[in-house]
């Protein structure tokens, strides 16, 4: 591809994530890019990181398109993260060969030029637009982050690493670094996962001999953490109750030995069905799903039967902003409170299962204080028979090396503090009720 054809690519992809503001980007770019096999590897890349790029930077680019008189479009935001943010003039790129974008009008012209004059950040910005954060965030955030506000906001802006957990039951991470490193692969040890790899660069992984036959899994070291807090072990009874694909009950299956049970549920049957692959290719065997289905009476039939049971619940997904871009402008106010209250029924349906003595994880992959600490609070006013595990204690209970990172009584991840995904994590001890007097 010539690169006005690169930028002409970019353009439709935008389009195709402004007919569907609600469905995440990701899952567009996949079909555009399947739909046109003709784009090769490299011009993909190139088209990727411009869109990307414009993604990453959308409210900045909107702010001076706007103080420049004109609305953004696909094109137009093309245009300015061209000239603001890669100091390209856009002219040479808009050139109607035989697959290139419309060339620059008049007006194109001069808003290029003033735009290529200017730098990104501009006095003027309101803090929102001037920290990429969106306004019904920033409040919550800066509950959160306090004076490391913009410090935590431009980590959220990078880009994210790749994790890799390795799986006990096919091997340690000694020999999956090895195994990794035979094919070109170059890991270094996570921070604080004992089970965690994080890839020296972007190497794509998927058609990898360890990953393929289960030896590692993709999963941010954060996330590795959650299922440790879980502190599950060989023969106990185990539920992940809001499972997904499944990358923690993998994790609580590993520690588990396949010993034991543990029940991955979910609403939505597709993810089940990818759960059950990957679970097979990881070699798990004490694992089982269970899809909810309106009505379900599942989890009263199995009260207080369980050790253990996570809650990863469903939420604005803030922590994984630098891997997500485009969820920040997908997500907005009425969303949060919505997820708010889901999480508070998630909590109150998954707290039955829990036996007397036994553990409910609170798990979200948000920084906002209402969808954590809050929610956790929330729930303990109306339920008194679960207290708080404090992190020190559940970090050692759970066999983890070294100081757990942070001092408050829950797991608080961030991209700036700990170079991970924003995740929260409560652990939450079901009380035993008091023995029978003697006769």
């Amino acid at each position: 591809m010539t690169p006005p054809a690169r930028i002409a690519a970019a353009i439709d992809l935008l389009a195709a994530f402004t007919a569907q503001p609600r469905r995440p980007a990701d899952a567009i770019a996949h079909e555009f890019f399947r739909a046109r096999r003709y784009i090769g590897g490299g011009d993909r890349r190139e088209v990727s990181d411009t869109v990307w790029g414009v993604v990453r930077e959308h409210a900045r680019l909107v702010w001076w398109l706007r103080r420049g008189g004109v609305e953004p479009s696909p094109r137009l935001l093309v245009l300015a993260f061209l000239a603001l943010v890669q100091n390209r003039a856009p002219a040479t790129l808009f050139v109607p060969d035989l697959y290139g974008p419309q060339a620059l009008d008049r007006a194109e012209q001069a808003l290029a030029e003033s735009l290529r004059r200017q730098p990104l950040l501009h006095p003027d910005m309101p803090q929102g637009v001037a920290l990429n954060l969106p306004d019904w965030a920033i409040d919550g955030l800066r509950a959160r982050f306090g004076e490391a506000l913009a410090t935590e906001a431009a980590a959220m802006q990078g880009h994210a690493p790749v994790d890799l957990r390795v799986n006990l039951l096919r091997g340690n991470r000694q020999t999956a670094q090895a195994a990794l490193a035979g094919e070109g692969i170059v890991t270094e040890t996570t921070l604080f996962s004992p089970w965690g790899l994080r890839l020296s660069n972007r190497t794509p992984i998927g058609a990898a001999r360890a990953y393929t036959e289960g030896l590692v899994e993709i999963q941010d070291e954060g996330s590795q953490l959650i299922a440790a807090l879980c502190d599950a072990r060989p023969g106990m009874r185990v539920a992940d109750f809001c499972a997904g694909a499944a990358g923690k009950t993998l994790a609580m299956a590993m520690n588990m030995a396949n010993k034991g049970r543990i029940t991955a549920c979910d609403v939505s049957a597709p993810r089940l069905a990818g759960a059950s692959r990957r679970l097979a290719r990881a070699g798990v065997d004490n694992a089982e799903t269970h899809l909810f289905n309106p009505g379900d009476k599942w989890a009263k039939r199995r009260a207080a039967t369980f050790d253990r049971v996570l809650v990863d619940a469903p939420c604005t997904g803030t922590g994984t902003w630098r891997r997500n871009p485009d969820a920040r402008h997908r997500t907005g106010a009425t969303d949060l409170a919505e997820l708010v209250a889901k999480q508070h029924d998630i909590l109150d349906t998954a707290a039955v299962l829990v036996r007397p003595g036994g553990l409910l994880v609170y798990a979200t992959c948000s920084l906002l204080p209402e969808e954590d600490e809050q929610q956790v609070d929330r729930f303990l006013t109306k339920h008194p028979d679960f207290s708080v595990l404090p992190l020190a204690q559940a970090w050692e209970s759970a066999g983890l090396p070294g100081a757990p990172p942070g001092e408050g009584p829950h797991l608080v991840m961030t991209p700036a503090r700990h170079g991970t995904d924003g995740f929260f994590a409560a652990v939450l001890r079901r009380q035993a009720p008091p023995p029978s007097p003697a006769p």
